[in-house]
């Protein structure tokens, strides 16, 4: 279970799941949704786990992942690399086998992005890793709403983009409290390479981008009145949040009173609200 790393899991089902209650305009197959749910766990879970193979030199340097399970030798590395090939083969000829082809490629796709374009490329050379990296992050969207349609159209784009551009400004946040990790093994993080200044202005700026993709979905016509509100409501906290921090930056403010998690913890409120409200507003039109 730790090596599939299940709290960031939940919050890719947080994404794929109400994606398929637009998707069906109401409640999808529940076979389906379990179906969908399992593949995606099991794709991400094998992704994860490649992921803790391939960055187990810097894990072991980090405070935040010293004790993830190669580090401490619950693992070995062998193990952990068949764990993850295995899963990624088992998820694959699941969502093939059980849902449709075109979300197991997807999948697919997803995980080799995750493992290849990020961890082995990206991470450790760029500090736009986490940005380009995030891509991975943003397919649940696609694969929910292609288990339904066996499809893709403008909605998951719309929502695709949502999640590429609340990535930075959710991980950033993160990265501005453990950047001493990031500098100790040369993980070019933003934060570690640029002031809380310049960190802070382009969290403003994806934040603002991001909400304004968010309210595209009701012009085009996919939903209406209620996610409209609740994406105005909550991404006005957001901007009020991001606003905060990018104040707190510019007087120099540092340590604990920099507050640079309270944005990191309302980043994960904020895409549970706005995803509940894409499942619900089906039922309200």
């Amino acid at each position: 279970m730790a090596l599939t790393k299940p709290r960031i899991i939940e919050l890719l089902l947080i994404t794929t799941v109400p994606v398929m209650f637009l998707a069906e305009q109401g409640v999808p197959d529940l076979t389906l949704v379990l179906l969908t749910c399992l593949g995606g766990y099991l794709s991400a879970g094998g992704a994860n786990a490649l992921n803790m193979y391939l960055d187990r030199d810097i894990d072991a340097l980090m405070d935040r992942t010293s004790q993830r399970p190669l580090v401490t030798g619950m693992v070995g590395p062998r193990e952990c690399l068949a764990f993850g090939i295995t899963l990624a083969v088992v998820s694959t000829l699941l969502f093939g086998l059980t849902v449709n082809w075109l979300s197991a490629w997807l999948s697919l796709g997803a995980l080799l992005f995750y493992v290849v374009v990020y961890t082995m490329i990206l991470k450790r050379r760029t500090a736009q890793n986490i940005v380009w990296g995030g891509i991975a992050g943003c397919m649940p969207v696609l694969i929910g709403w292609s288990a339904v349609t066996n499809s893709l159209s403008w909605a998951p784009v719309v929502l695709f983009m949502v999640i590429f551009f609340w990535t930075p400004p959710h991980y950033w946040p993160l990265s501005m409290k453990v950047k001493d990790d990031y500098a100790r093994v040369g993980v070019p993080m933003l934060p570690v390479i640029a002031s809380n200044k310049v960190v802070a202005r382009q969290i403003v700026i994806y934040s603002w981008v991001m909400v304004a993709v968010s309210l595209l979905l009701t012009p085009l016509g996919y939903t209406g009145w209620f996610y409209t509100a609740v994406a105005l409501a909550a991404g006005g906290w957001w901007l009020w949040e991001a606003h905060a921090l990018q104040n707190r930056a510019r007087a120099e403010v540092t340590g604990a009173k920099l507050k640079e998690m309270r944005l990191f913890h309302w980043s994960i409120t904020y895409v549970s609200v706005l995803f509940l409200a894409i499942a619900v507003d089906p039922f309200l039109r």
